[in-house]
């Protein structure tokens, strides 16, 4: 029987770049990673592709807690 070792669900990552104010009351928003879900199966081989900026990196620093997801859940074991 395979047991999710790995399980991502709407993961979403969003970086602020800026601002429109000076006051700092409006962010610029990117949106980088936008409602993702998988999960990784014990013994199995998992790749995620796509083109160059994409939010492959993204995706793979977030599961593994270099960054903070914007929301979603990351689920290990």
């Amino acid at each position: 029987m395979s047991k999710d070792i790995l399980t991502v669900n709407d993961l979403k990552k969003y970086f602020v770049i800026g601002h429109t104010d000076l006051l700092r009351r409006n962010p610029i928003t990117v949106k980088a990673v936008d409602t993702i879900s998988f999960a990784v199966q014990e013994g199995e081989t998992f790749g995620l592709v796509g083109e160059s900026g994409s939010g492959k990196s993204t995706v793979a620093y977030t599961t593994i807690g270099m960054y903070r997801p914007t929301s979603g859940s990351i689920g290990f074991r």
